[in-house]
Order: structure tokens, then C-alpha cells, then sequence
């Protein structure tokens, strides 16, 4: 099994003036992650209303995905980094969730980040999904046309733990993380519900992506207060 590991960091910031914090790190934050000891990866990402695709913001929430090239250099990070103790003075939560892959197709600008763990297949319960794609600009208008079809099943659903939007750029590069109960339950979604099915034809026929991601994760080990 690979030593390589991923986590990924939820902030919830409650007042005006942390929220505003936040945002301006999407821009002034990247300076403390881009020379991090044993990051391999990141992405700062903030986030949308609701449990999916959301052309709307929510300022509230912001994630941080980083790829590790063992779970020590994380452990490190969050223990001893000044951008960490930052995010936790300003915002209300921080919960770190602690994975490995198990499997991952497609690409993230231009690399697959996540080295696989096959062998973990068949302990995947509960599961973590990442979907990531960065959409046309001349096919904008057609997917955000589906995106609120496309996630109905998502409302009762009773395999589903949460369901987050985010990205890195609004209505552009998107993605969603999402945590089933087991993949039995994620698999149900994906491919019998009517609505999902019909996406995932959309996709292949109109071909709205210009890249496109999809990973699935067995979680290990979790930091913080859930914000879900």
C-alpha cells in the first residue's frame, strides 16, 4: 500500500469580517501553501450553497485539499503550520478529514494526483467521492441548465453522510466531495437513479468538459468538529 495519503479541510466561518478573512486568502493564502514539507498537491477551494453544483456562493465554507507523500508531513502541518493556526483563530470549525485513494481517473490540471490503493476496494465503508471538471465555456449555459435536475436525487437520500460544491473558480472548475455510508449506496446514485443517468449521458454526448476527475477514497482518521 502507498505511504501517499490526502486530506481534506473544511473551514465554517460564521462573522462578517472572518468571512471576508477568508476570502482574501483564496488569493493571499497560496504564498504559506505553495512550499509546504511533504505536500505534493493542493487546492484551496471555496465553495457553493446547497449539497452539490451551485452557481451561487457560500461564503461560509472553504476546503483544502492536499495530497501527502505520507500521513507524518500532514500530521506536521496541522500541528505546527502559521496558515493552519490562522484559519482556526478566524473561523467557528475546522474538520479534516484523513484518506487514501482507492481509485482515481481522469485529470486535475494535467496530472492525476492520487496514487491508487486497489487493495482497499473492498473495505470502502464507509466511501469518499471526489467529482472535479473544469466545464467549456461555450456549453456553461447548457450544464447549469441540468445541475439542479441532476442533483434531486441527492434530497432524502438516505446512503448519502454530506454532500459539498466547490471549486477553485465559480461556475468554471468545479467539484463535488461527497461521503456515502457505503459504495453500494454512492453506486445507487450514480447509476440507477433517472436523473443522474441522464447526466452522465449529457456528458458523454454534448461533451461539456474540458477535464475532467473522478476519485473515490476509504477515510481513516478525522480532526476537528464536523461542519456538516
Amino acid at each position: 500500500m502507498s505511504n501517499q495519503i490526502t486530506t481534506i479541510t473544511f473551514f465554517k466561518f460564521n462573522s462578517l469580517s472572518s468571512k471576508f478573512w477568508a476570502l482574501s486568502q483564496m488569493q493571499f493564502a497560496h504564498k504559506f501553501l505553495e512550499k509546504v514539507n511533504g505536500q505534493l498537491f493542493y487546492k484551496l477551494m471555496g465553495s457553493g450553497r446547497g449539497n452539490g453544483f451551485s452557481i451561487w456562493p457560500d461564503f461560509s465554507v472553504y476546503a483544502l485539499l492536499q495530497v501527502w507523500d505520507m500521513e507524518k508531513s500532514a500530521d506536521e502541518f496541522f500541528e505546527t503550520a502559521k496558515i493552519v493556526k490562522d484559519y482556526q483563530r478566524r473561523s467557528e470549525k475546522k474538520y479534516t478529514i484523513f484518506c487514501r485513494s482507492t481509485s482515481s481517473h481522469g485529470f486535475w490540471n494535467e496530472q492525476n494526483p492520487f496514487v491508487q490503493n486497489p487493495e482497499l476496494e473492498d473495505d470502502v465503508s464507509p466511501i469518499l467521492v471526489l467529482t472535479r471538471a473544469t466545464i467549456k465555456w461555450r456549453h456553461l449555459y447548457k450544464f447549469w441548465k441540468y445541475v439542479p435536475t441532476s442533483y434531486l436525487p441527492l434530497k432524502g437520500n438516505s446512503g448519502l453522510v454530506y454532500s459539498k460544491g466547490v471549486g477553485e473558480w465559480p461556475m468554471v472548475q468545479m467539484a463535488t466531495i461527497s461521503q456515502w455510508k457505503n459504495s453500494e449506496a454512492m453506486k445507487q446514485f450514480a447509476y440507477q437513479s433517472k436523473e443522474h443517468r441522464t447526466a452522465i449521458k449529457m456528458t458523454k454526448e454534448v461533451k461539456w468538459y474540458k477535464e475532467e476527475l473522478f476519485a473515490r477514497f476509504k477515510p481513516f482518521k478525522t480532526l476537528g468538529e464536523n461542519i456538516f
